[in-house]
């Protein structure tokens, strides 16, 4: 009974510290680079301090940063794309690097039209998929039958899969929403939805 309401709490704390943990180090890291300078400054002509300014000015120059983007109509974010492509290191960190970013503000279960389960990669194997569309004319009509676009996700980063095409009959519809099919999936099987 003892062992049980420890690890209940140690279950409960542990996401909270870590949680607390990231966002303290977060700010300090930002109030750090940004607001030392201007700290310093302040302290040596003024005489004063003001703790957090650097979270402050990293809030604006993101803000100012999505003003110019968003008012450029995404021609600025193309261009400084472009050049990040070409330089060598920058490249093999920054994409990957967006391709995260990208998925977890901007999620692709608008794509998704639902969550399914396909014998895949073999028979007597089920893996987890999404239909993003009905297959082309060109499918029906030399098979006569009805084909799916299936996406099938690598876990527990679902940024990569395999697309695959599967008959409508070897097709199995999940009474599951695409964001828990897809919780199931970044937690390598351990949420069940």
């Amino acid at each position: 009974m003892f062992k049980k309401i420890f690890i209940t709490g140690l279950t409960a704390t542990i996401p909270l510290v870590i949680t607390f943990y990231v966002i303290a180090g977060l700010f300090y890291f930002v109030d750090g680079f940004l607001g030392k300078p201007i700290n310093n400054f302040l302290s040596q002509y003024i005489g004063c301090q003001i703790p957090g300014l650097g979270v402050v000015l990293a809030v604006l120059v993101i803000f100012a940063l999505g003003l110019i983007i968003h008012l450029s109509r995404m021609r600025v974010f193309r261009w400084l794309e472009k050049i990040f492509f070409r330089i060598p290191l920058v490249n093999k960190i920054y994409f990957p690097i967006k391709r995260i970013v990208d998925f977890l503000f901007f999620p692709p279960r608008k794509n998704f039209k639902s969550a399914v389960l396909v014998e895949y990669p073999r028979k007597g194997l089920y893996s987890v998929g999404f239909i993003t569309n009905d297959n082309t004319l060109e499918f029906k009509e030399k098979k006569g039958k009805i084909f799916y676009n299936i996406f099938v996700p690598s876990s527990p980063s679902p940024l990569t899969g395999f697309t695959i095409i599967v008959e409508e009959s070897e097709v199995i519809f999940l009474e599951i929403g695409v964001e828990d099919a897809i919780r199931l999936i970044v937690s390598g099987g351990l949420l069940n939805p």
